[in-house]
């Protein structure tokens, strides 16, 4: 942070007095344990860890359970969330773990943050958490004249309130940056430090999503559906919560999966590239001076434009780290499944693609259970920069997809507009959504819907067929 926003007034003729205020956008479910300072006690744990599995099992897999949680338990968290922590990669059980392995941090920790407000504590010197952060920790009670930290689940987990910040608005000023974070960040001491929010939350915003029934689909290292709604609803045959919006009285419903756009990463390192070192040299085709590529993932996606819609019938399931929605299993896996003697890597490469399109719409439709999606959908992320994939996804999901300038830095833009709508800019975050401009518009091709409708059809049997064999193979790592 401190060399980027240096950076920033090197490359540009804005100084740091012009700046108004500053506000984040980051991941979410991290446990950021810190000291009375504001200082990290330990190593970060991000979404994915999921070293937990112990904590999690012995605190509430007892009993008659739902969905793997003892059922007294569940209703209790239902009533006050409407949504309950059944994966073990939620930051409660991080902090569970470090509780039973690691004592001595545990009792020196003075608050436990989330990313983004780690950042705040240590550019104003406060404590505290976004109401939307809060929420992500299934502590946060969301029945009205209720709001705020729930004691009782806190009591029923072991969760210590000492450790639980001050809950503040996404676009409330948290604290004025120090004297110290104005000189490492070469900016000005008293600027306004806003709440901002977590990726989930800020990336619909980003995206222009801020109307009640408006849906985006967002694809990055992970990917989800989001929709808007103005009530909570929560289905656990789905894993499908929602979560608590950047406005007061809105809320996203949300469904998730682990890897979406980190699919196409690691098929970019693993078949694209040679790994094998069977030549002596050689230079990727987006580095090549005759090259009209400006990045690998620019060739790869002609590449598969070049192979037919379906794959030749080959599948990929993109759970390379577990999946969460529609079934949460951190033992599921990835697979390449109906690979035959004509299959070549484009086809490999493109059913990754098609993969995790299947998957966004297996999670749009089980949204379409509770909550009325749009009919056109706002598509963001980096997997969106590919024209490809933009009209693959308009064709897999039979929906219309729209894409936004600056797709790659829509949470920014989501931090950016809160802070527009805190320092009274803006009145809302309707009128700030309004400045959103939309670059692309797909519409599906009918004609495909065939053959992308049989191989959905597979792609959603995979998991079923192959449930206990996850098990068999990757359980074991766990222990």
């Amino acid at each position: 942070m401190c060399r980027t926003t240096k950076a920033v007034f090197e490359k540009t003729d804005v100084t740091p007095a012009q700046v108004s205020g500053i506000s984040f956008c980051s991941q979410m479910q991290g446990m950021v344990l810190v000291d009375e300072q504001g200082r990290a006690l330990r190593r970060p744990m991000s979404y994915m860890d999921q070293r937990a599995t112990a904590e999690f099992r012995a605190c509430q897999t007892h009993g008659p359970c739902v969905s793997g949680v003892n059922i007294g338990m569940l209703l209790r968290s239902l009533r006050a969330t409407h949504a309950a922590s059944t994966s073990v990669k939620d930051p409660l059980w991080k902090y569970k773990w470090v509780q039973s392995h690691e004592p001595e941090i545990f009792q020196k920790a003075h608050k436990w943050l989330d990313v983004k407000e780690s950042l705040i504590a240590r550019a104003t010197g406060e404590f505290v958490m976004t109401r939307d952060s809060a929420y992500s920790t299934f502590l946060y009670d969301t029945r009205p004249g209720r709001e705020g930290w729930n004691e009782a689940l806190c009591r029923m987990y072991g969760v210590e309130m000492r450790h639980l910040a001050r809950i503040i608005e996404c676009t409330d000023v948290a604290g004025l940056l120090t004297e110290q974070a104005a000189q490492e960040l070469g900016l000005c001491p008293g600027t306004r430090v806003y709440g901002g929010g977590g990726d989930a939350t800020l990336i619909g915003v980003g995206a222009g999503c801020t109307a009640v029934g408006s849906t985006h689909i967002y694809s990055g290292t992970s990917g989800w559906v989001g929709t808007v709604m103005d009530h909570q609803a929560v289905d656990l045959t789905a894993m499908i919560a929602g979560i608590v919006g950047a406005e007061k009285g809105k809320y996203n419903y949300f469904a998730e999966m682990e890897t979406a756009g980190k699919c196409f990463e690691w098929v970019k390192d693993h078949l694209v590239l040679d790994e094998v070192n069977v030549y002596l040299s050689k230079t990727d085709v987006a580095e090549s001076q005759e090259s009209v590529y400006e990045s690998l993932y620019d060739y790869m996606s002609d590449a598969v434009a070049q192979v037919a819609p379906g794959s030749g019938g080959v599948i990929f399931t993109p759970w390379l780290h577990g999946n969460r929605c529609p079934f949460e299993d951190p033992a599921a896996a990835g697979m390449f499944f109906n690979i035959r003697l004509e299959t070549g890597k484009v086809q490999m490469l493109r059913a990754v693609l098609e993969g995790i399109c299947f998957h966004q719409r297996w999670m749009l439709e089980c949204e379409e259970r509770k909550a009325k999606t749009a009919p056109v959908i706002r598509f963001v992320g980096g997997g969106a920069l590919s024209k490809v994939t933009c009209q693959m996804l308009a064709d897999i999901t039979g929906r219309t997809v729209e894409t936004v300038e600056n797709t790659k830095d829509v949470g920014a833009i989501g931090a950016a507009m809160l802070a527009a709508v805190g320092s009274g800019l803006f009145p809302d975050l309707a009128q700030a959504a309004a400045h959103v401009k939309v670059n692309g518009r797909y519409e599906p091709d009918a004609a495909l819907k065939p053959v992308y409708d049989r191989n959905y059809r597979v792609f959603r049997q995979l998991y079923a067929s192959n449930r206990k064999n996850f098990a068999l193979l990757n359980r074991l790592k766990e222990a």
